[in-house]
């Protein structure tokens, strides 16, 4: 099979390859959107992370709107707040937690006030009545004001500053000052010196459609009710009452209270559909290594200063969980969590069924499992890429385009460059060497000089084994492909006797573990087993180890790999991420093919933690590496004395694969074989060259252009550039030459390009 079909456009299969019940479970796992623990021990919800750091960052005024937001009286509730957020802080666990309860303190007393109301505000057409006083009605005033109900309040006080001092003697006086300008600035009715009684409140509630009242009130007017947590509601009178002491009981009570009101005004069942109120447990991961200083600043009698609020703040390691962004180039790249980004790939799977802008996105994961590591509760990014990859296959809704040369690729390894022998004198081998399809492509002197070795070395004789382990269509969700690849595979083993199988590469070690029962290991441990060849050249340099994505979990290799460096005289630098939590190089999971600037970030992302040379036991992680420039030697290249050289493009590869396997057969084998010639000469500039690596043009592409271009004499002429311009359809793409001709069979190659587009020629 040499070219892949493209998918249809209105054959769809219903196979759902992940359940909305799985993918809620991955999600649970993912705690970025979880409160940070002041924030989650505080019942009225104060984003106390956002208060610190406006306050670290000396804007008052910001951090005064935040606690308004829930303080409609903020130097009451500051000054009286019984703080439960300062025990969770975090820092309680190495040193003082911050003084929370002393910055609001000073964000209420130093922070500017807003002067305009929302232009926007829209007064309630329901009238409400609160009966009595204390902190319950104060502050429930404040929040039904806030929403603008029409609000009247009954109390026994003679006046406004009588009314405010109850149960508000812990005030200093300035601060009873300042809020009693408040109170006035607020659009709420009075009416002083009322004798509640039952009598007062039945002639009075029947102007108000709700009524609420402190708990001393209520008590008077009513003994039976139906019970909410910190309130009593009494159904038939529409009539809520307030519980419990202190000012934070208070605080909580009235935004219950408040809820309470805007249902009843809805006519609501006021017992549903709250929501999450009061204090909650959170499950937010944090970093404490980013704690530095652990001393509270020490708060004078009356109160921090500005500045000394400011220190204090600026103390904060603002609680958060980003473990994932910041270790992981693909997430960093769409500036998501896993989380949600997991979720809208399931809608575009699931529900959307693809053709969507989330398909480059899910494409784009390198499926190498490092954010399970790093992720404090294991949320595998690369399990909800990877599924939904074949669930966009099964409904045939997959565009070929982004891993159809990844794919053709595999499909030349299995074809044109497979090769299966057993070592020349044997029949059966009782092992087989899988150097895999990069290594080949990439650096096929080195891929010799070990077959080699390992036949000299190693009983019961080597077979050999040229092609891919099938990790691509792997990567791209073709299972059917993934099945066939394996079901060829092991027929071919089999015809060498089921041998034990020695990678050459960890991402086919683990790719060939998951689809057969033969026993797999890699030449790492082979080598330490029998030792280094005789004359290896041992090194006395160090060297940046990268462990590749494919030895993730496979404590076994990576000492293997350290083991055998440290024995060629490599002084090992391990770098940050290292070992499992080591990043992909940016070709793991086809990222290069459908996602080249994610691919490019991975790869920087990678170089970005040593300056030193790169040693890798990957070829594709070499290849990735030298390509950006930086010295990248693969550990078989340092064992063999070998040295692949500047990566070679996509041509190359091939062209390696082949010139491989010929030379093999010839020498080893005594097996010729054909060599198709080419009947014209044909060159290439640089730029032509660059160009067809990027756009993954292979020379055989070109040739098929000029040799349809040399049978019917078709091109274009471009008069700008004075180049022909020829085009053949090859598989799925149409490509397009520009080139000159520079005698009767000699033509120079100036750029080319490829696009989807079927050209049709209409006659006549």
């Amino acid at each position: 099979m040499s070219q892949i079909q493209e998918r249809g456009s209105t054959h769809v299969y219903i196979v759902n390859k992940i359940s909305k019940e799985e993918i809620e479970s991955m999600v649970e796992r993912c705690v970025y959107e979880q409160p940070p623990f002041c924030n989650a021990a505080c019942p009225l919800k104060l984003d106390t992370r956002s208060l610190l750091k406006a306050v670290a960052d000396g804007d008052f005024k910001k951090a005064l709107q935040l606690y308004e937001k829930i303080a409609p009286f903020p130097l009451i509730l500051s000054q009286g707040c019984e703080a439960p957020c300062e025990a969770k802080c975090r820092l309680c666990e190495r040193g003082d937690g911050i003084a929370i309860r002393e910055i609001e303190s000073a964000v209420a007393r130093l922070g500017e006030q807003s002067r305009l109301g929302s232009v926007f505000r829209t007064g309630k057409k329901q009238k409400v009545a609160i009966f009595g006083s204390g902190l319950f009605a104060l502050f429930l005033a404040g929040e039904l004001e806030k929403k603008a109900y029409p609000l009247t309040v009954f109390c026994e006080e003679p006046d406004l500053e009588s009314f405010l001092h109850c149960e508000t003697e812990f005030l200093d006086p300035e601060a009873f000052s300042q809020e009693l300008k408040r109170l006035k600035r607020k659009d709420i009715r009075f009416e002083f010196g009322c004798e509640l009684t039952p009598d007062f409140f039945t002639d009075k509630r029947r102007d108000y459609q709700v009524v609420c009242a402190s708990e001393k009130a209520a008590r008077v007017f009513f003994t039976d009710a139906v019970c909410i947590p910190e309130l009593m509601y009494f159904e038939e009178q529409n009539l809520v009452m307030g519980l419990g002491k202190g000012v934070m009981p208070a605080a909580f009570g009235a935004k219950k209270a408040a809820l309470t009101v805007d249902r009843l005004a809805q006519k609501l069942d006021p017992r549903n559909t709250r929501g999450q109120e009061g204090s909650v447990e959170s499950r937010l991961y944090t970093d404490l290594s980013e704690a530095s200083q652990l001393c509270r600043v020490v708060c004078p009698e009356d109160g921090y200063t500005k500045n000394q609020a400011m220190e204090e703040a600026g103390r904060c390691i603002q609680c958060h969980c980003e473990e994932c962004l910041r270790s992981c180039a693909y997430l960093k790249h769409y500036r998501k969590h896993p989380g949600l980004l997991a979720k809208e790939i399931y809608n575009n799977t699931q529900i959307i069924m693809g053709d969507h802008q989330l398909n480059k996105p899910m494409n784009s994961c390198s499926l190498c499992g490092q954010c399970t590591v790093v992720c404090p509760n294991g949320f595998d990014m690369a399990h909800v890429c990877h599924l939904a990859r074949q669930n966009m296959v099964s409904t045939d809704k997959m565009p070929l385009a982004p891993h159809e040369f990844a794919l053709l690729d595999m499909l030349f390894s299995n074809g044109d460059a497979f090769l299966a022998r057993p070592q020349p004198g044997f029949e059966a081998c009782r092992y087989v060497f899988f150097p895999g399809c990069q290594a080949s492509a990439i650096a096929p002197a080195t891929v010799r000089a070990a077959y080699e070795d390992l036949c000299s070395r190693l009983d019961g004789g080597v077979a050999l084994m040229l092609g891919c382990c099938g990790a691509i269509c792997d990567w791209a969700g073709r299972y059917e492909m993934q099945d066939q690849t394996v079901e060829f595979l092991n027929r071919e083993l089999n015809k060498l006797g089921n041998p034990i199988i020695i990678a050459g590469c960890p991402s086919c070690r683990k790719e060939l573990c998951g689809h057969t029962s033969l026993s797999v290991c890699g030449i790492w441990d082979i080598l330490n087993e029998i030792g280094l060849p005789k004359g290896t050249e041992k090194l006395n340099r160090p060297m940046a180890l990268h462990d590749s994505c494919g030895a993730r979990g496979d404590a076994r290799t990576q000492e293997s790999i350290r083991r055998l460096a440290q024995g060629l005289g490599v002084e090992l630098i391990e770098t940050p991420y290292s070992g499992d939590r080591s990043p992909c190089c940016g070709y793991g999971g086809l990222t290069a093919y459908a996602n080249p600037e994610v691919a490019g970030e991975m790869t920087d992302s990678c170089l970005e933690r040593s300056d030193a040379a790169y040693l890798s036991y990957c070829m594709a992680c070499r290849d990735r590496f030298a390509r950006q420039g930086r010295e990248s030697r693969h550990l078989l290249e340092l064992v063999y004395g070998t040295d692949a050289g500047a990566p070679p493009d996509i041509s190359e590869k091939r062209w390696n694969r082949l010139t491989l396997k010929k030379e093999l057969l010839q020498e080893l084998w005594g097996e010729d074989c054909m060599e198709d010639k080419l009947d014209f000469e044909l060159n290439y500039t640089q730029d032509a060259r660059r160009m067809m690596d990027e756009r993954m043009i292979l020379t055989d592409d070109v040739i098929a252009v000029l040799s349809d271009y040399r049978v019917s004499g078709e091109a274009v002429l471009d008069e700008e550039s004075g180049l022909l311009v020829a085009r053949r359809r090859v598989g799925n793409a149409t490509f397009w030459v520009g080139f000159t001709q520079e005698g009767e069979n000699a033509y120079l190659v100036h750029r080319a390009y490829s696009h989807r587009m079927q050209v049709v020629r209409r006659e006549g």
